[in-house]
Order: structure tokens, then sequence, then C-alpha cells
């Protein structure tokens, strides 16, 4: 399991004062872009060098406790399964570290796609077993 830290800013409340329901998924972008750097893939090179992008086909988040100004969240990005074209993850949302308050769970699917066109294709066998060897 893969964990990122975020810090709430005001840009990311609501006028409650809470974290606006979209910025959760933001928070859990930006845990599996940084997971992915970890493991030594740049989406940036997936692009230019083999014209390839993650997209994300589904998304399913429960959110059972509010995170709030000035927060500090541990972001988790755990891999579920992968397959040919496509990769799924379960993400928690925690306040004060892993062993924190539980604020939002998720579920995300992401497929690899040709960037030109959203066709699928397969997910390059470098990454997949880098992939699995974490999963």
């Amino acid at each position: 399991m893969f964990s990122w830290p975020v810090r709430v800013y005001y840009e990311d409340t609501d006028l409650g004062g809470v974290v606006y329901y979209a910025n959760y998924l933001r928070f859990m972008e930006r845990a599996r872009t940084e997971w992915l750097r970890h493991l030594g893939v740049d989406q940036t090179t997936l692009l230019e060098d083999r014209g390839l992008i993650f997209v994300i086909v589904s998304a399913e988040v429960r959110y059972l406790q509010p995170a709030r100004f000035n927060d500090e969240l541990q972001v988790t990005v755990a891999l579920e399964s992968t397959r040919r074209t496509a990769m799924s993850f379960v993400q928690e949302i925690r306040r004060h570290g892993l062993d924190g308050e539980l604020l939002t769970r998720g579920r995300v699917q992401a497929a690899c796609v040709e960037a030109v066109n959203f066709r699928p294709r397969g997910i390059p066998p470098d990454i997949i077993e880098r992939l699995e060897r974490v999963g």
C-alpha cells in the first residue's frame, strides 16, 4: 500500500467549511499519480514515447466523515486488480496518519488508451510487471 500526504487548504473547502466532495477525487488522483511515479512510471514519458494515457472509467466514493481546513490527510493507494487494459484501485483518506480516522473510501478503475483516439490498449508489459510486484 502506498500513502501520500495532503494538506487541506481553504480553496479545498465549501461554504460549510468542509472539503468539497469532488476534491476527495482530486486527492485520490494525486496519490495515484505519485504512486505511479514511485514505481518509475512517468505518465508524460508514457504519452510522449508510447502514445498512451490512463483514463478513469469509473469511480465509487463513500464519504464517512468530513475533512476540514488545515487537516493533515493521508491518502492511500492499493492495487486491487490488473487486467490487460485496465487496473482497479482501492483508496482511503484518513485524518492524521495511516492509523487516523477514516474519512473517505473509494474504488477507482483506470484504463490504458491511445491518446489520439481513446481506443483501449494493453498496459505495456514492463508496467504490468511493476504493478504486480507491489500488488
